[in-house]
């Protein structure tokens, strides 16, 4: 059984940094892509940003410049660098992970941003 397991949120002053890591377990494949969403109160879930197993990356507008995506193919695991956090910034964050036609979802990550 696959899973993703997320470690690294927590509360952060504004223009601070958090770290969110995602671990993958239950599969000898590499996931074709992975990444990370997020999900305020009252909003929808949204891409924050992704990455295939060839290293292509995107971001949603409102992280470029600030968020860095990166992963360790070998071991399934995807990382958030997130720097420069903004109040707007808090949500659940979760890890996403997909492999040919099937999808996988972390049990997400609390992220608050809150002086």
């Amino acid at each position: 059984q696959v899973q993703l397991v997320e470690s690294g949120g927590g509360l952060v002053q504004p223009g601070g940094s958090l770290r969110l890591s995602c671990a993958g377990s239950g599969t000898i494949f590499r996931f074709n892509a992975m990444g990370w969403y997020r999900q305020a109160p009252g909003n929808q879930r949204e891409l924050v940003a992704r990455i295939s197993d060839g290293g292509g990356t995107a971001y949603t507008d409102s992280v470029k410049g600030r968020f860095t995506i990166s992963r360790d193919n070998g071991k399934n695991i995807v990382y958030l660098q997130m720097n420069s956090l903004k109040p707007e910034d808090t949500a659940v964050y979760y890890c996403h992970a997909q492999r040919v036609s099937s999808e996988y979802w972390g049990q997400g990550t609390q992220v608050t941003v809150s002086s």
